[in-house]
């Protein structure tokens, strides 16, 4: 027993556990998500969440030792994100083609979302900090954090509900699209990319490569756009 404490305490501290940790909890929720024929609801990067945050609980690990190891992981977020744009020159007629209605669609979600987080946060009660972090939440983490902490925000707590954000996008964009009897698949991946940032692009790419490009395009461009509307409207709605 003693032995298996000094092996432990040994291997925390090393930052390769956690980035490996991290990397077997996305292969199994992986695997789980295909075993259920990726329904929406099995959505890889919630069950990887829950399998990582139920191995910090019962290890008692705090978050900054984790992200130490783990940081890596972030550090791909950026070239993630560039490489994005491999599968747009496929579908770069299609993009030339709806390049008007994708600008008006932009700035309404994009709006949108900042807008509806910030007075649904004052309508509830919470906190300045809190209503602060909620309005970069529907771009992507690595625009987020920087968002946040620009405006005087908390950048983790940001991170935390980017990704809650993306989840819940990825599980009902598409009931929700099915509901609404919208049938065009760059449309329906456009609509995930910009209100669900890297998580409902991912999810796009399952349904189709022209879905994801179109949410890839919305996730570069609503983050960009994110950025230069939040600072004003956070300064025009709440002070």
């Amino acid at each position: 027993m003693i032995d298996f404490v000094h092996l432990w305490v040994y291997l925390s501290a090393s930052p390769l556990l956690w980035l490996t940790a991290t990397l077997a909890a996305y292969v199994v929720a992986d695997a789980i998500s295909l075993r259920f024929k990726r329904h929406p609801a099995a959505n890889p990067v919630l069950i990887a969440v829950i399998i990582v945050s139920a191995i910090l609980l019962i290890t008692r690990t705090q978050y900054p030792t984790y992200f130490a190891g783990a940081q890596f992981v972030h550090f791909l977020l950026g070239p993630a994100t560039v490489a994005l744009a491999v599968p747009l020159v496929r579908f770069l007629p299609q993009v030339r083609r709806t390049a008007v209605p994708m600008a008006v669609a932009l700035v309404a979600g994009s709006v949108t979302a900042i807008i509806s987080s910030l007075l649904l946060a004052k309508a509830f009660g919470l906190d300045h900090a809190s209503t602060l972090a909620l309005a970069p939440k529907s771009t992507t983490a690595a625009i987020a954090m920087g968002i946040a902490q620009a405006i005087g925000a908390e950048p983790s707590l940001t991170a935390v509900l980017v990704i809650v954000t993306g989840v819940i996008g990825a599980i009902v964009v598409t009931p929700l699209m099915n509901a609404l009897r919208l049938r065009n698949t760059a449309a329906r991946g456009f609509a995930a990319g910009v209100a669900a940032h890297g998580i409902g692009t991912a999810r796009a790419f399952q349904v189709s490569p022209l879905a994801g490009a179109f949410a890839g395009i919305a996730m570069g461009l609503n983050g960009l756009l994110t950025s230069f509307l939040v600072p004003p409207l956070v300064k025009w709605l709440i002070g």
